[in-house]
């Protein structure tokens, strides 16, 4: 935040005997310059931001009335943290739908179908340390939808978020009233009665790379332009409500392979960074887009922080080798961090989302997902292609310790996601 002008001084201003010498006042002059370019930097330092990964700028002082987030029905009990708090058993309000009941969900996270032998994973419930979480209300959310445009864009982690909440809403809608349609990148739930669309736009890194095709994109030699986010961001104009996520594919190693130009030029132009480095140009250019093309007053945008794998089960205590392989307990430890998840890209986002003007709300949803190794796929999901008789012989091999069973931990990312719409 910017101070306001200060009042020049001169010399000629001053009575004579109190008249400043040279070297005051080119000291005052320096410190009012430092105070203009640096403010905000200073504001972060002194506390009057609030905590990295709240990552909302304070507002600055005013008489006038907070202004009202769009959507917003109500507040958030003061002193609650919905991130913060621990999975409780609950077998009478979950699961929230069956999974034979909803038809939209892909092969890749039908673990009953798959064989998997257990369905405890369904029953958690997550409650905050200091207050409850709204009950997600379906009727609520399709009435707020009616007319417009609800957006998940970033890889298959949003994709399950996407099918979650499009799940969760099903059984208030009439099987003759909603459809679904995929072209190319993008996926169109609709509901007809609404003339509500709840939308799906694979851009694994939201900026253009070579990893964009929505169905071959299992590239190993990633690479991702500079400044291209407009190349996916046209698809997402008009979009009153957005939900983005990046984070798994930018994990490559340490650096990132960045192209300066276009991946249409012959000779290309290609420089190796660190992944934050990578990631916080990524970072830069979706708040920019959003700047640029979202209205403040009638549209909001979510970004749902890194979601953990579950690959290294020395990480929780377990012998090495093991992963989230037939796993059916939680973590209890409350402090618990997989070494997955970089805290040095959490920074990242810390800093350039705290410096930024640009309304965003953030979903944490790392540290609670943290804890539940029970709730991926792991073996129990459709395979790419045949699996090998050493595969078969050790299925440690072949889990997937990134993806999530559902019904399971993804629908409680859009309750989260519920609760700071209409309660921020």
């Amino acid at each position: 935040m910017k101070p306001s002008s200060p009042m020049s001084f001169t010399s000629s201003s001053l009575p004579r005997k109190t008249r400043l010498s040279p070297y005051l006042f080119t000291l005052l002059a320096f410190i009012l310059f430092v105070c203009v370019l640096y403010g905000e930097d200073f504001m972060c330092i002194f506390g009057q931001l609030e905590p990295t990964f709240n990552l909302q700028p304070s507002p600055k002082p005013s008489n006038k009335k907070p202004e009202k987030l769009a959507f917003a029905i109500g507040k958030t009990e003061e002193n609650c943290d919905v991130f913060s708090g621990k999975w409780v058993r609950d077998e009478v309000s979950r699961p929230q739908y069956e999974e034979w009941e909803c038809p939209y969900i892909q092969p890749q996270l039908t673990c009953q179908e798959r064989g998997r032998p257990d369905k405890d994973y369904q029953f958690w419930r997550w409650q905050p340390n200091h207050c409850d979480l709204p009950s997600f209300n379906a009727t609520l959310m399709l009435e707020t939808l009616r007319g417009k445009r609800m957006m998940y864009v970033g890889d298959s982690l949003n994709r399950g978020m996407f099918v979650s909440m499009i799940c969760l809403l099903h059984r208030v809608i009439p099987n003759d009233q909603r459809s679904i349609k995929t072209s190319g990148s993008l996926t169109v739930f609709t509901a007809k009665e609404y003339n509500a669309t709840i939308e799906f736009y694979w851009a694994p890194f939201l900026l253009e790379s070579n990893s964009d095709d929505a169905i071959v994109h299992r590239v190993s030699d990633r690479v991702v332009r500079k400044g291209s986010i407009n190349k996916h961001g046209r698809h997402w104009k008009g979009v009153d409500i957005v939900v983005f996520n990046t984070y798994l594919w930018w994990m490559t190693g340490l650096k990132m392979k960045i192209l300066q130009g276009s991946f249409e030029d012959k000779e290309k132009v290609i420089t190796e960074v660190s992944t934050e480095d990578a990631y916080r140009m990524g970072m830069k250019s979706m708040l920019r887009w959003v700047k640029n093309n979202m209205d403040r007053k009638k549209t909001r945008v979510f970004f749902t922080s890194m979601s953990p794998t579950h690959a290294k089960g020395i990480d929780w205590g377990a012998e090495p080798g093991q992963n989230c392989y037939n796993q059916t307990t939680l973590i209890e430890d409350p402090n618990y961090w997989g070494s997955d998840c970089r805290k040095s890209i959490m920074k990242v986002i810390g800093d350039v989302f705290g410096r930024s003007k640009t309304p965003i709300t953030f979903l944490n949803i790392t540290q609670m997902s943290n804890y539940r190794k029970d709730a991926h796929t792991s073996i129990y999901k459709k395979q790419w292609s045949p699996l090998t008789s050493e595969q078969i012989a050790n299925p440690t091999s072949y889990a997937d310790c990134v993806h999530w069973c559902l019904p399971g931990l993804q629908d409680t990312w859009n309750e989260l996601l519920f609760a700071k719409l209409f309660y921020p």
